[in-house]
């Protein structure tokens, strides 16, 4: 039976990623990279879409669970009345081969054990051939090919595992046409996998209050990472739901522009310029072209083409349908996607130290682009597929990018027409101000002649459109916290569903800068309840329920708490 989002734990190299549950079973791994079909798929139907489970024949839930120290190596244990077993799961460092490596050893006494695999290719529905071959097994259908290694048979589910034992599975995939790899040392594997997270958590810049929850938050923030090109994803998993039973499940295995600024925050902000060096490396590749044909999320690679389609043989997590593959929101016209793009070069340039100005010319492309479109109406930051909108948040960026351009000129001195950016950065000030804002309820409001909020209005003086102190920032902070509140956290906007991680951290944003230490402190905690118990955060939460909802781990949601973090101990540096 699929678990709770909450009880899934993930390992991963860098290049994909598998989540396993309180079980012991994996029921979601997509190969060879993260937005490849999936060959265990039962989190979005059962068992028959494929999984690996490793467990005691006895069956139940791990009695305890953790991470090894800083690093992304499972450890899972089952007290059992005949004795106790640990299996050790990781993915270590991509060599030839991806591999998927899982140790059982004998704690106390003697536990049954069974190796239950059941390899489906093509998100559950294409069955493999399989083979048994000197007590190893292949399986092959069409391009893919996966090889299982053992050190007891593989043709048998079940083993007994003593007190001092150790037994060793190690699942290999290449593409079929490629012979088959040499089966990597398990021992071996699960040191370098150690390893490479020890060295890399090491040189984390950050040791200040809540250090052990932003190296958790990091660790997976960074294992969402595509090696290769350096893009970040927004989730590990497609069509997890926002409702329970609703349709609202999107694929979150892309890359999207506008998470970029705040990924870039926390990379830099906790010493990782290295990440942030290749972030930005992906986002000039991705971006590259006609600012017109701008998409707000691109594939791990920069591709654009990212057509959405639905997987109709799959029942969904418990029966949430359609299960979709593909994000048919890249065609959509979001405005503040430009001044967030420039806003994060912006970043680069301020902070980082690695700004160089190859890209000026492509952001005087986009200058030029927004002057023309920043008066249009679109779509807003959380893809709502309804009729375009002049969104507050989306004017206000497109303030910012401007505002952004306008300082590269003056304090870095390179070329382009400020007197021009200027005036137009304040006809959208004034704008925003007379038409996005209700001075009777003194708040600013999610668009132009609608009476609903927003929360995104809560980064306002993040962007510097208005400073903190300003009565309407207070005032916006009041109405959206009297309006979208839901159990003390926080919805994006008025909706039938679970309150949304990241927006809550800009809460708590929004309450320490406007003062209100207090109250930005308690929220913080109680956000830090949310997390499961190896520290994964998804995309909402049910608070009634009291259980997570969304495609997980959630890179805006993990990036937000490291965020609110470092602002709230004092780590955080704003840039302009």
């Amino acid at each position: 039976m699929t678990g709770k989002i909450e009880d899934y734990a993930l390992i991963g190299d860098l290049q994909t990623a598998a989540l396993v549950g309180l079980d012991g079973s994996i029921d979601w791994l997509c190969l060879p990279r993260f937005d490849s079909p999936a060959c265990f798929a039962a989190l979005l139907g059962d068992e028959s879409a494929g999984r690996w489970q490793l467990a005691p024949v006895s069956g139940g839930t791990a009695t305890r669970r953790r991470y090894r120290d800083d690093t992304l190596i499972l450890e899972s244990e089952w007290e059992t009345p005949s004795g106790t077993v640990r299996v050790t799961d990781c993915m270590p460092p991509r060599g030839e081969a991806a591999d998927v490596v899982r140790v059982v050893e004998g704690l106390r006494g003697t536990v049954r054990m069974a190796s239950r695999l059941r390899l489906r290719f093509g998100y559950g529905r294409n069955e493999p051939w399989i083979q048994h071959r000197d007590g190893d097994m292949a399986a092959i259908a069409g391009p893919d090919a996966v090889w299982l290694h053992a050190d007891v048979p593989v043709d048998r589910e079940e083993f007994d595992i003593g007190e001092g034992d150790r037994v060793s599975f190690v699942l290999t995939y290449r593409e079929s046409w490629l012979p088959r790899p040499q089966p990597v040392d398990p021992a071996a594997a699960v040191r370098d996998t150690e390893k490479f997270w020890t060295d890399w958590i090491g040189t984390c810049g950050y040791d200040g209050r809540w250090a052990e929850v932003v190296r958790r938050s990091l660790i997976l923030l960074k294992a969402l990472t595509y090696a290769p090109t350096g893009g970040i994803l927004a989730a590990a998993t497609s069509s997890l739901p926002e409702r329970i039973g609703g349709s609202l499940n999107w694929d979150y295995r892309y890359c999207w522009l506008r998470d970029s600024t705040f990924t870039l925050q926390a990379m830099l902000g906790t010493g990782y310029v290295q990440e942030a060096q290749q972030w930005r490396q992906w986002l000039l590749r991705a971006i590259a072209g006609n600012p017109a044909d701008l998409q707000i999320l691109y594939a791990l690679d920069g591709s654009r083409r990212l057509p959405e389609y639905t997987l109709d043989w799959l029942p969904g997590y418990e029966h949430s349908e359609p299960v979709r593959a593909g994000n048919a929101a890249a065609g959509q016209f979001q405005l503040d996607v430009w001044g967030e793009v420039l806003n994060t070069l912006h970043q680069c340039r301020e902070e980082g130290g690695f700004g160089s100005d190859e890209s000026w010319d492509f952001q005087l492309a986009m200058l030029d682009f927004l002057a023309e479109h920043w008066r249009d109406p679109g779509s807003s930051l959380w893809e709502v597929r309804g009729e375009p909108r002049h969104y507050v948040h989306s004017k206000v960026m497109a303030w910012a990018g401007f505002d952004r351009a306008v300082t590269a000129v003056e304090r870095h001195g390179l070329p382009g027409p400020v007197a021009k950016w200027r005036r137009i950065r304040a006809e959208i000030h004034a704008e925003v101000c007379e038409k996005g804002y209700d001075a009777e309820r003194n708040t600013f409001l999610q668009s132009y002649g609608s009476s609903e909020l927003d929360a995104a209005l809560l980064l306002i003086p993040r962007s510097g459109f208005l400073p903190a102190d300003d009565p309407r920032v207070a005032g916006t902070v009041d109405a959206v916290m009297r309006e979208l509140s839901k159990d003390g956290f926080l919805l994006r906007y008025q909706a039938s569903e679970g309150v949304f991680v990241a927006c809550s951290f800009w809460l708590v944003d929004a309450l320490h800068r406007v003062g209100r230490e207090k109250e930005a402190e308690e929220l913080f905690e109680r956000m830090l309840g949310l997390r499961n118990d190896v520290g994964m955060l998804s995309e909402e939460y049910d608070p009634k329920a009291g259980r997570q909802l969304g495609n997980t781990p959630q890179a805006f949601s993990l990036v937000g708490l490291v965020n609110s973090a470092r602002l709230l101990s004092g780590a955080a540096t704003e840039t302009r």
